[in-house]
């Protein structure tokens, strides 16, 4: 099926961005995305055209939420790109960027995993967990595993995380899994708090603190006003912008304008 996308939408950059660590490229230029039990192969085949693997049920019902194309990126270059030089530097960079709508579950647990890990081995320990817990999704190009949910993590044990690499980071996972089955932390009613009690909720967790937190409430809960502080945006705000962060400038756009920075950093130190 072909699909028009009218607005700013780049996938290589958007599977670059830091935001989502189970995103595969093929040799054809398609990308591949999970999102629970569901799979899409997208390429870029023209001028805002893409072929998706999905129906048009899917793509509408599914998709669309995820890419957040109820939202025009056109409109927020527009607006923001002119409020201070190094932002506009970086957001012409990585334009095309969109945050993605993830599984609330799998972004906590992808998030603390990520603490002092470089993206390959957040990546790895991910693939390891969703292996080891998740349950099989066939498509026609590969065979892949769901990220697993906390039902099917229930009987994880300390020796069987560890073994996926998450390190002391495992303590962190069996706290979250712990409160999410017993109650304490209940992700689906996490959508009706304000972004202060959001992210105060998640912080209860052991090792969740204010970046992951932020991680969580951008990625899963498109709470667009939470900007993430890791060590590419501490390096930005030092060396780009004088010592002071710039996204009071942004209101509710703020986190999306983090990670037009956050590529642009992590792309100049790697160039």
């Amino acid at each position: 099926m072909l699909v028009e996308i009218q607005d700013d939408f780049d996938l290589e950059k958007i599977a670059l961005s830091g935001q989502c660590f189970r995103v595969g490229r093929l040799q054809d230029g398609a990308y591949r995305f999970i999102s629970g039990d569901e799979v899409i192969y997208i390429r870029e085949t023209g001028s805002h055209m893409f072929s998706v693997s999905c129906s048009p049920n899917a793509w509408k019902n599914i998709w669309s939420f995820y890419f957040d194309l109820g939202r025009c990126y056109n409109d927020i270059f527009g607006t923001e790109c002119n409020k201070h030089q190094f932002i506009h530097e970086a957001m012409v960079y990585g334009r095309g960027i969109r945050i993605l709508r993830q599984n609330p579950w799998e972004m906590l647990i992808t998030f603390i995993i990520s603490q002092r890990k470089s993206i390959p081995a957040i990546s790895k320990s991910v693939e390891l967990l969703a292996s080891g817990f998740g349950h099989r999704i066939e498509t026609r190009h590969e065979t892949l595993y769901s990220f697993p949910t906390p039902e099917e993590m229930s009987n994880a044990t300390e020796t069987q995380l560890k073994e996926c690499g998450l390190g002391y980071r495992t303590q962190y996972v069996l706290d979250a899994l712990r409160q999410v089955q017993t109650g304490g932390l209940n992700l689906n009613v996490l959508p009706d708090y304000s972004d202060e009690a959001l992210l105060e909720t998640l912080q209860r967790i052991h090792g969740v603190g204010k970046k992951v937190a932020n991680c969580v409430a951008l990625f899963a809960y498109g709470r667009t006003a939470c900007v993430p502080i890791d060590v590419w945006i501490s390096r930005a705000i030092e060396h780009d912008c004088g010592g002071k962060s710039p996204f009071g400038l942004f209101g509710q756009n703020a986190g999306i304008i983090q990670q037009y920075v956050f590529y642009y950093e992590k792309c100049r130190q790697y160039a």
